[in-house]
């Protein structure tokens, strides 16, 4: 039997998100045909606007609706800390935690050279630019990639870079608490916790 194009297409659309195959994609398409139009008009009218009313900050390059972002505009954070992310979702599970109160850098990725990511695909020259900047006084930056291969690749190629800077900055690394393997969006509050107040200099 023949798909209706509108389903298909909707189908098609779904399989194309991470974490979603053929069959989530068949059932979110026919869960929807259930919806109100009214509610399927909102759904779509969140989607449309999802980029169009975001911008990326241009100090930390987190997801926001203003620029510079809520966090970055803060004085009362501490910004001679600076604390390396891959993802902006791993800035949502810190700011859960309460505990860090410090600024944040977010790479959009990590350094894979099988997927060709190289330093120049991610932030990285945005991070050492702020470093480098007089006028921040950066103190310390804690790099808090995956404790995967791409993220340890992606924190000894920051240290070398900082230090290769010929900066004093002190550059310290998450501590224990994270499994190898996990991606940091999933840990709970009292793991991020304790790998903050465990971190190690590099």
């Amino acid at each position: 039997m023949k798909i209706a194009r509108p389903i298909q297409a909707l189908i098609d659309s779904f399989q194309k998100l991470p974490g979603v195959g053929p069959k989530s994609a068949q059932r979110l398409t026919y869960y929807l045909l259930h919806v109100p139009q009214m509610q399927l008009d909102e759904f779509s009218d969140a989607v449309s606007r999802l980029k169009k009313d975001t911008k990326l900050c241009s100090v930390c390059k987190n997801v926001s609706e203003t620029d510079p972002c809520p966090i970055c505009s803060d004085t009362s954070r501490d910004h001679s800390q600076i604390l390396v992310v891959e993802e902006p979702l791993d800035i949502l599970a810190f700011e859960k935690t309460g505990k860090y109160k410090g600024i944040y850098h977010v790479l959009h990725g990590a350094i894979n050279p099988l997927e060709n990511i190289g330093p120049d695909e991610i932030y990285i020259q945005a991070l050492l630019d702020r470093v480098k900047n007089p006028d921040r006084e950066v103190k310390e930056i804690i790099i808090a990639t995956n404790p995967t291969m791409e993220g340890e690749a992606t924190a000894m190629y920051l240290m070398r870079q900082v230090r290769g800077e010929g900066s004093k900055v002190k550059v310290t690394r998450l501590g224990m608490g994270i499994p190898t393997g996990a991606d940091l969006e999933y840990a709970d509050e009292v793991t991020l916790t304790q790998a903050l107040e465990g971190r190690r200099e590099l």
